[in-house]
């Protein structure tokens, strides 16, 4: 599903890091890094056909690569 993020992330927390990331190897080798850690956070986010939501994402990142694997995990309207 395409989703586009409006405004900042708000409550932004880890969920898991280091060997508890199950995908860790395919992040290493597809975007490089070391240090990756699993986090969620709330957002506003517009999606495909236009509609604006309240929604909590999930996403990898990693120090000097940034976020990847960006997933809608929930929403709701405001």
């Amino acid at each position: 599903m395409y989703f586009e993020i409006i405004g900042e992330i708000e409550r932004t927390e880890t969920i898991a890091e280091g060997k508890a990331i199950r995908v860790a190897k395919r992040l290493r080798k597809l975007y490089g890094g070391r240090s990756w850690r699993k986090l969620k956070g709330i957002a506003q986010v517009r999606l495909g056909d236009g509609t604006i939501w309240t929604a909590e994402i999930h996403w990898y990142e990693a120090h000097g690569i940034g976020r990847r694997g960006m997933k809608l995990k929930r929403r709701w309207r405001e």
